[in-house]
């Protein structure tokens, strides 16, 4: 069973902003494969279902960002799984908005829910989907820039960037995080939302 993680802030005040595509991606991915996020536990809303014919488990941490790490760590020990069954989608600031890559292990950039998952399970080799979410021009104004909701242009095209993250997520199951990042890392940046030709 893979364990996959959204990550964001709880409550209606940041339920659209672009900190929180990490949930929406993950209420779509529940919505594309009939996933009830119904269960409410381990600070967590969280379901079972099936992508892509495996076992999966779709959670979204309702502690603030910086304090995900605590969900994680108990959901894996609960369902006896480890940092290999783990996937976490994210928002990424040194990425353009619309763009989706996909990594195994790595720092975190200053993203502090990476941080607090890498504090809790000892280690930052888990697979992730980073979300782009573009940058400031001034790096003062980040902290308030990521609790900011998507611009209009953003928001036109929010769907279809929440759309192929969803797609991901099933194709790493599917193919494994090696295939899944060749497929996503062919395609240019400009293009990150052009279907490949097959």
């Amino acid at each position: 069973m893979y364990v996959i993680i959204g990550l964001g802030n709880p409550g209606s005040r940041y339920r659209l902003t672009r900190h929180n595509i990490g949930f929406m991606v993950l209420e779509k991915m529940a919505e594309l494969h009939q996933v009830d996020l119904k269960q409410k536990s381990f600070n967590a809303i969280w379901g079972k279902g099936k992508l892509a014919g495996v076992d999966a488990l779709l959670a979204m941490p309702q502690t603030y960002m910086n304090l995900s790490g605590t969900t994680v760590r108990q959901l894996l020990a609960f369902f006896k799984k480890d940092i290999n069954n783990l996937l976490v989608v994210h928002d990424d600031l040194d990425l353009a908005f619309g763009s989706v890559r996909l990594k195994l292990g790595g720092g975190n950039a200053g993203h502090k829910g990476l941080a607090s998952i890498t504090e809790s399970l000892g280690s930052s080799g888990f697979m992730r989907i980073r979300l782009g979410i573009g940058k400031p021009t001034e790096k003062s104004r980040t902290e308030s820039y990521v609790l900011e909701k998507f611009s209009s242009e953003e928001s036109a095209a929010l769907s279809d960037v929440i759309q192929t993250a969803a797609e991901a997520a099933e194709d790493i199951i599917r193919a494994g995080i090696e295939k899944a990042m060749a497929k996503y890392h062919r395609r240019n940046t400009s293009n990150s939302l052009k279907k490949e030709d097959k």
